[in-house]
């Protein structure tokens, strides 16, 4: 297999001949920048990212939809059948997973030579739940970018354990799909990963689809929160932990949002935020936002999304202490310590349900069992997020399939 990897690794570097892009300065970006925010944008889109690209920003981030809807362009269908040639002696599902990797690896490198900076590789995410198949790619991918990618883990317990293995190996790492501070405490302290994320827009999206409120402060008040804890906490750890203000959904979240580690800003936001804000930033990571909040809210615990309570610091010290070996193993400990909602036990319907619904699950299926302490607001949205990216993957697996039968 060493062999092979040589043989792609060479493949993907092949005529890899982008004209790099200089951005140009702009006050702008360079005033959010001064508060400690490092500007990323969030888009597989090379045209998008080179028109919104400036001097201040430093890296790219991408996801197994965004990728997914690039592939589905047909740039790549050539490209697929020339990675066939490259892999025809593996099994024929091993081909896909193969092909589907070279396609994000090659991508990525595609966004890193043009315009210089970093660039977050994703996972297929067949390898959520398995922790040698997230070391075996989370490695590959390092190796082939070992400067600019880094590499997205997905929030499961398997992701938490191999995301520290990676990290003590030397691999980048991205923690992704978290949406707490409570999330990011086990993160920190467990994984100790480069970056972290609080999916801020999909909180607000959670709110008003479900009429629990008007989608204000619930995002920003849970990346404030996550940006204080992870600070705190990783300041104890060999290497700073940074949080990423993920997934905004409004340029105002520009100004709101001020002095969080980095911003993900998805192109349409940025350019919004360029043409209607003053351009004029001060940090805001001391702030205290206030969440509007229906009747309806009651009971639905809205508060797990900012509020760290004893259970949870005593689990990620217990974590910390000894690293479990397996994910059935970190769950065990979870329930041990009273926070079973955050790894809950899901049955075969809820998981379609989750699948079903979307990236924002309805809350009235699961509204006694948030009650009851089974699940939590924060939990719904890392599964049913996971559940989404899937569906891109199935959906990106299904073009390779298309053209290498």
């Amino acid at each position: 297999m060493a062999d092979l990897n040589t043989k792609i690794s060479d493949f993907l570097w092949k005529n890899n001949n982008e004209k790099h892009f200089n951005g140009k300065k702009d006050p702008f970006w360079e005033s959010l920048r001064n508060t400690g925010t490092e500007l990323w944008l969030d888009t597989g889109d090379i045209e998008e990212a080179e028109a919104n690209w400036s001097y201040e920003m430093s890296a790219l981030t991408t996801n197994n939809t965004l990728l997914n809807r690039e592939i589905q362009k047909g740039i790549y269908d050539t490209f697929i059948l020339e990675a066939k040639s490259i892999v025809r002696e593996l099994p024929y599902e091993e081909k896909v997973k193969e092909i589907a990797f070279m396609l994000n690896a090659k991508h990525g490198l595609r966004l890193a030579s043009k315009f210089g900076g970093f660039v977050s590789v994703e996972l297929h995410t067949d390898s959520a739940h398995d922790i040698k198949a997230i070391e075996y790619y989370g490695k590959r991918f390092h190796e082939i970018c070992p400067e600019q990618f880094i590499i997205k883990v997905p929030y499961t317990p398997e992701g938490l354990i191999s995301a520290r293995h990676l990290k003590d190996s030397g691999v980048r790492i991205n923690l992704t799909l978290g949406f707490s501070a409570r999330q990011n405490v086990l993160v920190t302290r467990v994984a100790m990963p480069d970056y972290l994320n609080v999916f801020l827009g999909r909180i607000g999206a959670f709110m008003i689809n479900n009429k629990l409120g008007d989608g204000t402060g619930a995002g920003e008040r849970a990346v404030i929160s996550s940006q204080n804890w992870t600070t705190g906490l990783s300041a104890g750890n060999p290497w700073q932990t940074k949080l990423i203000a993920a997934s905004l959904r409004n340029y105002t979240q520009l100004e709101l949002l001020a002095g969080t580690d980095v911003f993900t800003m998805p192109p349409a936001v940025a350019g919004a935020g360029r043409k209607s804000l003053s351009g004029i930033f001060t940090s805001r990571t001391h702030e205290n936002y206030d969440v509007s909040l229906y009747s309806s809210a009651e009971g639905a615990n809205i508060e797990k999304f900012w509020e760290v309570d004893d259970k949870v610091l005593n689990l990620s010290d217990r974590l910390a202490l000894k690293l479990p070996s397996t994910g059935s193993e970190l769950i065990h400990i979870a329930h041990e310590e009273g926070c079973e909602d955050m790894f809950p036990i899901l049955s075969k319907d809820e998981r379609q349900f989750l699948s079903g619904d979307g990236k924002i699950p309805i809350y009235s299926r699961w509204a006694q069992k948030i009650k009851e302490g089974k699940i939590a607001p924060d939990t719904l949205l890392t599964l049913a997020g996971l559940a989404s990216f899937t569906e891109d993957q199935h959906l990106l697996d299904e073009r390779i399939k298309s053209i290498i039968d």
